[in-house]
């Protein structure tokens, strides 16, 4: 119990940073990476949640304004709904895939942030897909029910889910706005540290 709380707080967390960061225009984790982006294709989903979410609040004020407890505790969960819909696409934008000299950072929003050593990456290609079935050391993060880059590795790596779960992975699918761009980045040969 104590670690799925544990969970919950980081995440939460991770999202009010990640509102910080998209009012300032910054990114998460790139550093000397090239970074791809995947939040345009749930943009619209996201801010049409959040637009259903703000009318449904003021609905609520409306019939709860006669039983003013009840309209404080709902106007608070319903302001922290629009809150926490806006707050999961920031963390979408400002945490994007980053193709680094020595490994490839797959994240999702702030709940998934897999670092795959480019030395495991067995073969990396373009691949659309719409459908996408459960399987053993599978990891799919698809971004409007598709994903556009499959990596597949010589070696497993460790996933941990959102509640703190551990499965090994040997392939990899995600979305990217650039698949294309991605696979040729991740396809060059790595920089030297000293950037040779």
């Amino acid at each position: 119990m104590a670690r799925v709380t544990l969970g919950l707080v980081r995440h939460e967390a991770r999202l009010t940073a990640s509102l910080w960061l998209w009012a300032a225009r910054r990114t998460h984790g790139v550093g000397g990476g090239t970074a791809f982006g995947y939040a345009r294709g749930q943009a619209a989903m996201m801010y049409g949640f959040a637009f259903v979410c703000a009318v449904e609040t003021v609905a609520m004020s409306v019939l709860l304004r006669d039983w003013p407890a009840v309209h404080a505790v709902v106007l608070v969960l319903d302001v922290y709904t629009v809150v926490f819909v806006v707050a999961l696409h920031a963390a979408s934008v400002v945490r994007p895939h980053v193709v680094g000299a020595d490994a490839l950072r797959i994240r999702r929003a702030a709940h998934v942030d897999l670092r795959i050593p480019r030395d495991r990456i067995a073969s990396v290609r373009r691949e659309l897909r719409m459908t996408h079935e459960r399987a053993e050391g599978e990891l799919d993060l698809a971004v409007g029910a598709q994903t556009t880059v499959t990596v597949e590795l010589a070696e497993p790596v460790s996933h941990v889910t959102f509640l703190g779960r551990r499965h090994e992975v040997r392939v990899v699918r995600f979305h990217a706005e650039d698949p294309d761009g991605l696979v040729r980045t991740l396809g060059a040969a790595p920089l030297s540290a000293d950037g040779v």
